[in-house]
């Protein structure tokens, strides 16, 4: 199953430091093979070096896919991340 959604990132630094830690952890949780796209770049989201390559501060708009039996689930997870919830 895959499952994609688009997210305006709302924590104040971004995806960067602390929280982009929080947002590989959160991935890795994971089976699925998820994917963070900003722009034209497109990167694994269990990798740190990936996700930090992408400079996503705070506003940007990203899409999450993750493909896999919890790929649902995955993207809520990585969402909640990405809103500071």
């Amino acid at each position: 199953m895959q499952f994609t959604k688009e997210v305006k990132v709302q924590v104040p630094d971004g995806l960067h430091h602390q929280t982009a830690a929080t947002f590989i952890q959160t991935a890795n949780r994971f089976s699925s093979l998820i994917r963070v796209t900003y722009g034209t770049n497109n990167v694994n989201a269990k990798s740190l070096l990936g996700v930090l390559s992408l400079s996503i501060g705070m506003g940007a708009l990203v899409t999450l896919t993750a493909e896999g039996a919890d790929a649902e689930a995955a993207v809520s997870a990585l969402e909640q991340c990405l809103l500071g919830a």
